[in-house]
C-alpha cells in the first residue's frame, strides 16, 4: 500500500497523507483523533482544529474541498473507524488496509491479498538470507508464503551468525513449533494472529478454535455445525464472520479452510474431544447415508448415532457421488485421526464403496490398515474380520493376486470362528476372483458357485446377481460364452429392479465381452456402447475405459483400424492421485 501511494504521489496536486489507524491494537484511533491529525498534516493551526467531532469532521471536508490528495489509511478495525474519514472531494482517492475484509464499504474496489506465489515467496527468502533456490523454497513453504513470516524467519537467521539457512530450515520443520520459531522479539506471526482474533465475538472466537479439530483440508457448513453444535443459521454466519476476518480461506462457495500456519495457531488455543466426536459420529452418519445412495441394498452393520447430529440429505445417486468426492480427503484424514475407535472402521466401511467406484486404491488400503487395527483394539471380531475382506478387494481390484489371496485367506478363518457364513460365503466368492486372474478358472467357478448357492438360499438377490456375474467371467475365458451371456442378461434385470446402476454396466461389459467372444459382434458393440455411455453418467471412468477397450476390439475384429484407434486412445488416466 506504501508503494502504491509513492507510484501514485505525482497524480496527486497535493500529495499524499498517510495515517496508521492502529485498528487491531488495544487503542485504536477514533476518527475525531484521526480528523485531528490529518487537519495538522495539512498544517491547519491547532486553535482552528475544534473540540467537537462532529465540527472537526465538516472542517476536514472543507479543507479538502478543491483539493487532490491521496489518503492512505492503514490498519483500518472497521467500516465505522473509516467511513468519517472518506472524503467527498472527487480529486481524492483513498488507499484502506485492513486485516477485515470491509464489505460494508459499498463505494470501495476491495482487492483481498492472498499469500504470495511459491516463486515471488521463494525469491523473498533467498534475497533476505541468501538460501539456494531448493532451500528457499522449502523455506518459504514452512512460512506458509506469507511475508511477515519470512521477514521474520530471515531476521532469525540474521540474528544468530552461528546459524546457517540448513538450521533454520531444522528449526521450521517441526509444525509444533514453528510459530514460536517465528518470533524476533519485536515481530510475532502468533500475535498478529491473535490481533485478528481479539477482534472476534466469543461464538466466532470459540467457532474458530474448534474448527481446527477438523484433519481434513477443508470443511462445509455442515462440519462446521456439528463440531460447534450449532444450526445452519448461525454456522454459516459465524463462518462468514471468520472468512471477513481473513482466518479462514474460501476455496468455493460453501466450502472453507485454514491456511497452514493460522491452522497451527487455532489448534494451539486447546482442544475438546466432545467436539471430535461430534465431528466423527456426523461424518459416519452421513457416509453411511451417501453409501445407501451409492451402492444400494448392500449388507451394513447397525450402527447408532447421537440425536441433534446435522442431516445431509441425498436424493439420488449422483448426489452421493458428489459429496463423496468432495469429501473423501477429509475423511481419509478423519479416519485417521479417529484412532482406534469403533469410528474409524466404520468409516472406512462406508468409504469402500466409492473407492470402488472411482478406483482410489491408495486411501482405500490406507483406510482399511487403520480400521483393522481399529477394529482388533476394540474387540469387535466381525468388524475386522469384513476390514480384512473388504481390503482384500482393493488389493484384487489393483492387481496385487498374492496379498489379496493373503487378506481372504485371513478373513474365511476369522469368519469361520464366529460363525459368520454370510461372510464366509462373500469372502470364498472375492477369492474366486483372484483364482480367476491367476489363470485357475475351475477353482474361481467352484467357489463362484457355492457362494452364489448361498445368496440364493437366504434370499440375497444383489450378491447373488453379483457372484452369478463373476460365473459368467469365468465361463467366458473357459471356452462358454453363450452360456455366459445368458447368465449376464439374467442379472441385469436384477440389477436394474435394485437401481445398482455401477453393477449394470459392469454387468454390459460382461456381456459384451462373452457376445465378442462368442463372435456376435454387433450384439457386443451395443453392449460396449451402452457400458461406455452408462459409465460416464455414474461416474465410473474405469468401466466407461472398460466398454471403449471392449469396442475398439470390436472394430479391430472387424478391420476398422480407425475406429479401434479412437475408442482405445480413450484409455488415458482421469483417475485423482491421492498422496498419504
Amino acid at each position: 500500500a506504501v508503494r502504491c501511494a509513492y507510484r501514485l504521489e505525482t497524480s496527486f496536486a497535493d500529495g499524499s497523507l498517510f495515517l496508521d489507524l492502529r485498528g487491531t491494537s488495544d487503542d485504536p484511533v477514533t476518527p475525531a483523533d484521526a480528523h485531528d491529525r490529518l487537519l495538522r498534516i495539512i498544517e491547519v493551526p491547532a486553535e482552528r482544529i475544534p473540540a467537537d467531532p462532529d465540527d472537526r469532521a465538516a472542517l476536514f471536508r472543507t479543507c479538502l474541498r478543491g483539493r487532490s490528495f491521496l489518503l492512505v489509511l492503514d490498519n483500518a478495525g472497521s467500516t465505522g473507524q473509516v467511513r468519517p474519514l472518506l472524503p467527498a472531494e472527487p480529486k481524492c482517492r483513498v488507499v484502506i488496509t485492513s486485516r477485515s475484509r470491509l464489505p460494508a464499504l459499498d463505494e470501495a474496489r476491495h482487492v483481498s491479498l492472498g499469500v504470495l506465489p511459491s516463486a515471488s515467496a521463494a525469491a523473498l527468502v533467498a534475497a533476505l538470507t541468501g538460501a539456494t533456490p531448493d532451500a528457499a523454497l522449502r523455506i518459504a513453504d514452512r512460512c506458509g508464503r506469507l511475508p511477515l513470516a519470512i521477514r521474520i524467519a530471515a531476521a532469525r537467521l540474521r540474528a544468530h551468525p552461528a546459524w546457517d539457512v540448513a538450521e533454520l530450515e531444522r528449526r521450521l520443520a517441526d509444525e509444533t513449533r514453528r510459530l514460536g520459531e517465528l518470533d524476533d522479539g519485536e515481530r510475532s506471526l502468533a500475535a498478529a494472529f491473535r490481533l485478528s482474533v481479539r477482534q472476534l465475538g466469543q461464538p466466532e472466537a470459540r467457532l474458530f478454535g474448534l474448527l481446527a479439530l477438523h484433519p481434513g483440508p477443508d470443511f462445509d457448513v455442515a462440519a462446521a455445525q456439528a463440531l460447534g453444535s450449532l444450526d445452519s443459521l448461525s454456522a454459516e454466519r459465524l463462518l462468514d464472520r471468520l472468512h471477513q476476518a481473513y482466518l479462514l480461506t474460501q476455496p468455493e462457495l460453501g466450502r472453507f479452510g485454514f491456511h497452514d500456519l493460522v491452522r497451527v495457531f487455532a489448534a494451539s488455543r486447546g482442544t475438546d474431544e466432545d467436539a471430535f466426536r461430534r465431528l466423527a459420529d456426523f461424518s459416519v452418519a452421513t457416509a453411511e447415508r451417501a453409501d445407501r445412495a451409492l451402492s444400494g441394498p448392500r449388507y451394513r452393520p447397525e450402527v447408532t448415532y447421537p440425536a441433534g447430529l446435522p442431516e445431509v440429505e441425498f436424493p439420488d445417486q449422483d448426489s452421493a457421488i458428489a459429496w463423496f468426492r468432495a469429501e473423501w480427503p477429509n475423511l481419509v484424514a478423519l479416519c485417521r485421526r479417529a484412532g482406534e475407535t469403533e469410528r474409524c472402521w466404520q468409516l472406512a466401511f462406508y468409504l469402500r464403496g466409492f473407492f470402488y467406484l472411482t478406483k482410489l486404491w491408495d486411501p482405500w488400503i490406507a483406510t482399511h490398515r487403520w480400521a483393522r487395527a481399529a477394529a482388533e483394539a476394540v474387540g469387535n471380531r466381525w468388524a475386522a474380520a469384513t476390514t480384512i475382506a473388504n481390503l482384500g478387494i482393493a488389493y484384487v481390484d489393483r492387481g496385487d493376486l498374492d496379498e489379496a489371496s493373503r487378506c481372504y485367506r485371513q478373513a474365511l478363518a476369522e469368519y469361520r470362528e464366529i460363525g459368520d457364513r454370510h461372510g464366509e460365503a462373500t469372502a470364498l466368492a472375492h477369492s474366486a476372483w483372484a483364482e480367476h486372474y491367476r489363470g485357475n478358472h475351475e477353482q474361481a467357478l467352484r467357489d463362484l458357485r457355492a457362494a452364489a448357492d448361498f445368496y440364493d438360499l437366504t434370499g440375497n438377490r444383489r450378491s447373488g446377481a453379483i457372484t452369478t456375474r463373476g460365473v459368467a467371467l469365468v465361463l467366458t475365458a473357459l471356452g462358454r460364452p453363450a452360456e455366459a451371456a445368458r447368465l449376464v442378461e439374467e442379472t441385469l434385470a436384477v440389477f436394474e429392479e435394485l437401481g445398482l446402476e455401477l453393477d449394470v454396466v459392469m454387468g454390459l461389459n460382461c456381456l459384451g465381452w462373452a457376445r465378442f467372444r462368442a463372435g456376435d459382434f454387433s450384439a457386443a458393440e451395443s453392449a460396449y456402447r451402452e457400458a461406455a455411455a452408462r459409465g460416464e453418467s455414474c461416474g465410473s471412468t474405469h468401466e466407461a475405459a472398460r466398454a471403449h477397450l471392449g469396442l475398439g476390439n470390436v472394430a479391430a475384429a472387424q478391420g476398422v483400424a480407425g475406429e479401434a484407434a479412437s475408442h482405445w486412445s480413450e484409455l488415458r488416466p482421469r483417475t485423482p492421485i491421492w498422496t498419504q
